[in-house]
C-alpha cells in the first residue's frame, strides 16, 4: 500500500448537486492521531489506549430512577390535593375514608407509570443504528471487530451495502492499496435530508449511519460515539425534557384548586378554632372533623385518570387508522398544534428519483427521448439516475412494458460505451430491426451533449430553466442513419424527487383545520421552491442559515421563521431551531420526520409524528409513529385528536364546577350553619359519577375547524360561574327542605336533609356535563345513547340508595322528595346551558387576559392592539386614496 494516491479530477454525469456537508472540524491534537501506518493500522496497545480516552463507540445512555419516577407521581399539585384530604382524614380516625382515597392516590399514580413505562429509549434506538460488525486494519491484518470497539485512527473498509460505522475520512484507495477514482455513492438521507445519494471523493468525511450504495474505498476513523454528526443528534434529544403541554394544563388547573383549598380549609379552620368555647382534644377534633369534608370535596380524586383513560381510548381508535400513539398525552396536545413542520424527503416526497416532464426538440415526442433513453443506458447499473430513467421508459413506452430484460423489442444493442469521467456520456449502437438501418444514441450531462451537437441557445436556456426550478437534467441525442458523425439533439430529460399523490391533499385539509404545514429540507432552495409549488405551497422558502445569521436579533428571526412556507439547507441543529423559534411564540407545534437528522425535531416539537418507513432514531424520538405511507393519516390523526380534546375538557369543566360548587356550599354552610354531610357519601359522589363519565370517551363530540386550546381562564371563569348557581340551588334545596318538607337540620351526619343533599348534589352537577360537551346548546349534538344511559344509571342509582336509604350512612327519604330532586336538577342543567352559551359568544382573549392577566398574555394583546391598530390606519389610508381617486376622475370628466 501507498500513501501517496494521486487525485483525478472527475465530474458527475449530470449538472453539479451541491449535497449538504456539515462542518466537521478537527483540531490538531486529534488530527495527529490519524497518520496511521495503511500497511498495519493500530496495534493492540495503541487501540487499548485510545479506547480508554475517547471511549466506546456508542451513545450515552440516559436514565431515570425508576423511584424518582414513582415519587414524581405523588407530587404534582392533584397529587398533593389528594395527600391533603388523606392527612386530614388520618388525623380525625376516619379510616375507610383513608383506605379509599389511599386506593385512588396510587391508582392515579399506576397509571401514570404504567403510560410512561410503554415509552422507548430514543438514546437506545440511536444506539442500536450504528452497525455491528465491520472489517478494520488491526496489526497488519484484516479482521472484522466490533463497531462498538473502533477508536479515532482506525483503517476500515467500506463497500457496497455497509453501513458506516463511525465517521471517517475517506483515503481514495482501495482494500488493496490501489488508487480508487471512483467515488464513493453514500445514501446519508437519513442524517441530512437529501434525496440522493451523493458522491464522496478523497479527503470527504462520511457519516456515521449513512449507507454506502456504489463502490469500495479505505477510510480512517476520525470521530466516534457522541462525537460524531448522529451523536451531537443524541445530544440534543437528550437534552429536551420539557414537560409536556398536557401536564402544565393539569398542573394549573390543579394549583388552582390547590390553592382555592388550602385558603379555604384555613379560613374555615382559624374559624372553626376561634369561636370554640372550651378548647379540648374533643373541641379541637370536632373542629377539624368538619374541615374534613371540605378537603374531601375539594379532591377531583378521578380527574387524572378518566383523562388517561379518555386519552387511551382514542390512541386505540387512532390505531385502527394505522396512527400508533406512543405518549397519550400526545393525543390532547395534536388536537392544539396550529403549525405541522413536515421533513420533505420520504415525507412530503417519495424519496426517489422520477422522470419529470421533459424539453424536447422539434417533433421529438416523450416516447423517442425515453425509447433513447432506455437504449443508452447501461444494464444492471445501479445508479439512481439510471433507475429512474429505465423505470419511465418502461411505463409509458409501449415496446417495453413488457420487457424481463434488457433486450429490447425491434431493436438490437450492437455496442455499449459506459459513462466514464472524461467523456461524461454514454453512447450506443443501435439496428433497428424493422428497417435494418443502423444508428447511434447517447445520454449524458447537458453541456456534453450541447457540444455534441454543435451548440445550441434553445438548450442551454432549458437546461438553466429546468435548474432553477430545483429539476435535474439529462441531455439525449442520436444519429441518423448514413450521417453517423452528426449528432441532433432529442431533448433533455428531467428529473425530480416528486411529492406523495396525497401530500398536496394532505396540506390542503391540514389548511382548512387551521394547521399551517411548514416543508423542511437538506436540499437546496431552487429544490425546495420546486417541490412548494407542486404541493400547492407558495415559494416562500428560507435559506436555514438565515436562522443562525449574525447580527440579527432573536425576534426578527422568529418572524422570519413564522412567515416562511419551509426551509431549505438545514441540519438538524436548524430544525431543532425552527421548533424552538416557533415555541417561543406560544404555539404548539408538530413536526415530521423519518430520519435521524429529524430525530432532535421531532424530540423537542410538541408532538413528533415518525412517518412509515422511519429510522429508529425517528420513531423512538417520536410521541406518535404512521403506519400508512405519506401524511393522509395525519388528517385521521387531527379529527380524533380534536374530538377527543372536546371530551376532556367538557370533562375537566363540568369537574372543576363540581368541585368549586361542593367547596363554595360547604365553607358557606359550616361558617353559617355549622352543618356538614358525611365524608363517605361525598366519596360516593366523586367515585362513582366519575366512574360513569369515564365513557365520555365514547361520546359524540364536535370537531372544531380551528385548534384547540383549553382557554383556562375562560375554564376557571365558567367554572366558578356555574359553580355559583350551583351554590344557589342547593341552598334553595337545603332552606325548602327544612322550610317546606319538614327535615330536620340534624347535625349528627344521618337525617333526611342530608340524604336530600346528596342526591341534589350527586345530580345536579352531574347533569351540566350534558351542557358542558358543547360550546354551543346541548341540543346542537346530542349525547350518544352510551354516554347518556351510563350517566342516567348512575342517578337511577342514587335515587334507590336515598328511596331505600343504607344503614349507619343514609336515611330514606319519600319517593316523591327524591324524584322532585331529579327533575329540579335535569331543569336547572337546561337553564345553565343558556348561560354557557352566551358566555361562551361574550368570551374573548381579552377577556381572559383581563381576568387572568399574565406577562405572556399581557404581550399578546399588546401585540393583537398593534396589529389591529395598523389594520385600522391601512383600511384609513385605502379610503383616503378611494377619495383621492374619485376626486380626480370628477375634475378629469369635468375638463373633458
Amino acid at each position: 500500500m501507498s500513501n501517496d494516491i494521486s487525485k483525478k479530477e472527475s465530474e458527475p454525469a449530470l449538472q453539479d448537486h451541491q449535497h449538504v456537508e456539515v462542518a466537521d472540524e478537527i483540531d490538531t491534537e486529534l488530527e495527529a492521531l490519524l497518520h496511521t501506518d495503511l500497511k498495519v493500522g493500530l496495534t493492540d496497545e495503541v487501540h487499548a489506549e485510545r479506547l480508554e480516552r475517547f471511549g466506546r463507540n456508542e451513545l450515552a445512555e440516559s436514565k431515570t430512577n425508576p423511584l424518582l419516577k414513582i415519587i414524581g407521581y405523588f407530587t404534582d399539585a392533584i397529587a398533593i390535593l389528594i395527600i391533603i384530604a388523606l392527612i386530614f382524614c388520618a388525623v380525625v380516625g376516619e379510616w375507610t375514608n383513608v383506605g379509599i382515597i389511599s386506593f385512588l392516590l396510587v391508582l392515579n399514580a399506576f397509571v401514570g407509570f404504567l403510560m410512561e413505562a410503554k415509552a422507548e429509549s430514543a438514546l437506545d434506538a440511536l444506539k442500536s443504528s450504528l452497525s455491528l460488525k465491520t472489517k478494520c486494519w488491526r496489526n497488519g491484518e484484516l479482521a472484522e471487530v466490533e463497531s462498538a470497539l473502533l477508536v479515532p485512527g482506525d483503517l476500515i473498509v467500506l463497500r457496497l451495502g455497509d453501513i458506516v460505522p463511525a465517521d471517517c475520512r475517506l483515503l481514495g484507495i482501495s482494500i488493496t492499496g490501489e488508487p480508487s477514482p471512483a467515488p464513493l455513492q453514500i445514501d446519508q438521507s437519513a442524517l441530512t435530508g437529501e434525496s440522493l445519494p451523493v458522491d464522496k471523493r478523497k479527503g470527504q468525511i462520511a457519516y456515521s449511519s449513512s449507507v454506502v450504495k456504489q463502490g469500495q474505498m479505505m477510510a480512517v476513523v476520525t470521530k466516534t460515539g457522541g462525537n460524531t454528526f448522529i451523536g451531537r443528534a443524541a445530544n440534543l434529544i437528550s437534552m429536551t425534557n420539557e414537560k409536556g403541554h398536557f401536564q402544565k394544563i393539569i398542573g394549573q388547573i390543579g394549583n388552582f384548586l390547590v390553592l382555592v383549598t388550602v385558603v379555604m380549609v384555613l379560613i374555615l379552620l382559624t374559624y372553626l378554632l376561634a369561636t370554640l368555647k372550651v378548647y379540648n382534644k374533643d373541641t379541637i377534633m370536632d373542629s377539624i372533623k368538619k374541615v374534613v369534608v371540605l378537603t374531601v370535596a375539594a379532591v377531583p380524586v378521578g380527574l387524572p385518570t378518566v383523562l388517561s383513560v379518555t386519552m387511551a381510548v382514542g390512541a386505540r381508535q387512532l390505531s385502527h387508522k394505522q396512527v400508533i400513539v406512543k405518549r397519550l398525552t400526545a393525543v390532547e396536545e395534536m388536537a392544539s398544534v396550529s403549525i405541522l413542520c413536515s421533513d420533505k424527503t420520504g415525507t412530503l416526497t417519495l424519496n426517489q428519483l422520477t422522470f419529470d416532464d421533459p424539453w424536447l426538440v422539434g417533433d421529438f415526442t416523450k416516447e423517442n427521448i425515453l425509447l433513447y433513453s432506455f437504449i443508452a443506458s447501461e444494464p444492471g447499473a445501479n445508479d439512481p439516475i439510471e433507475k429512474a430513467v429505465r423505470a419511465a421508459a418502461i411505463t409509458d413506452v409501449p415496446c417495453l412494458r413488457d420487457l424481463t430484460s434488457h433486450d429490447i423489442p425491434g431493436f438490437k444493442v450492437t455496442s455499449f460505451v459506459p459513462f466514464n469521467p472524461t467523456s461524461k456520456r454514454t453512447q450506443a449502437t443501435v439496428i433497428d430491426l424493422n428497417t435494418g438501418e443502423t444508428y447511434h444514441v447517447s445520454k449524458g450531462a447537458p453541456p456534453t451533449m450541447i457540444k455534441l451537437v454543435g451548440g445550441s441557445d434553445a438548450a442551454v436556456n432549458a437546461v438553466n430553466n429546468l435548474a432553477s426550478r430545483g429539476l435535474r437534467a439529462l441531455g439525449v441525442a442520436r444519429t441518423y442513419p448514413g450521417d453517423p458523425e452528426t449528432w441532433h439533439l432529442v431533448g433533455m430529460i428531467s428529473l425530480l424527487d416528486p411529492p406523495r399523490p396525497d401530500s398536496a391533499e394532505t396540506i390542503r385539509r391540514c389548511h382548512e383545520y387551521g394547521v399551517q404545514v411548514k416543508m423542511i429540507t437538506g436540499d437546496q432552495l431552487i429544490i425546495a421552491k420546486e417541490v412548494a409549488h407542486r404541493l400547492g405551497m407558495q415559494r416562500a422558502i428560507l435559506d436555514a442559515n438565515k436562522l443562525v445569521e449574525k447580527g440579527v436579533d432573536e425576534e426578527t428571526i422568529t418572524l422570519r421563521c413564522m412567515r416562511a412556507d419551509g426551509f431549505a439547507q438545514v441540519i438538524p441543529e436548524h430544525k431543532y431551531r425552527v421548533v424552538e423559534l416557533l415555541q417561543k411564540r406560544g404555539l404548539l407545534v408538530g413536526m415530521t420526520g423519518d430520519g435521524v437528522n429529524d430525530a432532535p425535531a421531532l424530540k423537542k416539537a410538541n408532538v413528533g409524528i415518525a412517518v412509515h418507513d422511519c429510522t429508529d432514531a425517528a420513531r423512538s424520538a417520536s410521541d406518535i409513529v404512521l403506519l400508512a405511507p405519506g401524511l393522509s393519516t395525519i388528517i385521521d390523526g387531527i379529527t380524533t385528536s380534536r374530538a377527543i380534546f372536546q371530551r376532556m375538557r367538557s370533562y375537566a369543566i363540568y369537574r372543576i364546577t363540581s368541585t368549586i360548587h361542593i367547596l363554595i356550599f360547604f365553607f358557606i354552610i359550616i361558617l353559617w350553619r355549622q352543618w356538614h354531610m358525611n365524608e363517605i357519601l361525598l366519596i360516593f359522589i366523586a367515585v362513582l359519577n366519575d366512574l360513569a363519565t369515564i365513557v365520555i370517551a365514547f361520546d359524540n363530540a364536535q370537531i372544531s375547524q380551528r385548534p384547540d386550546k383549553w382557554r383556562i381562564g375562560q375554564l376557571i371563569f365558567m367554572s366558578i360561574l356555574l359553580g355559583s348557581l350551583l351554590t344557589v340551588l342547593s341552598f334553595a334545596h337545603f332552606f325548602i327542605g327544612i322550610n317546606y318538607l319538614g327535615f330536620v337540620e340534624n347535625h349528627d351526619k344521618l337525617g333526611e336533609l342530608q340524604t336530600m343533599m346528596y342526591l341534589h348534589i350527586s345530580s345536579a352537577p352531574h347533569f351540566v356535563i350534558f351542557s358542558t360537551r358543547l360550546a354551543g346548546f346541548f341540543w346542537e349534538k346530542l349525547p350518544s345513547w352510551f354516554f347518556f344511559l351510563a350517566i342516567m344509571l348512575t342517578q337511577v342509582l342514587a335515587l334507590i340508595m336515598s328511596v331505600t336509604g343504607i344503614p349507619t350512612i343514609m336515611v330514606s327519604i319519600n319517593a316523591g322528595a327524591a324524584f322532585g330532586v331529579l327533575g329540579v336538577s335535569l331543569v336547572s342543567f337546561m337553564i345553565l346551558d343558556v348561560v354557557k352559551v352566551f358566555v361562551m359568544r361574550a368570551w374573548s382573549f381579552q377577556v381572559t387576559a383581563t381576568f387572568w392577566p399574565t406577562p405572556s398574555r399581557r404581550s399578546k394583546l399588546a401585540q393583537r392592539k398593534r396589529v389591529a391598530a395598523d389594520h385600522l390606519r391601512l383600511i384609513e389610508n385605502v379610503e383616503k386614496i378611494k377619495k383621492v381617486v374619485v376626486s380626480v376622475e370628477a375634475i378629469n370628466h369635468f375638463t373633458r
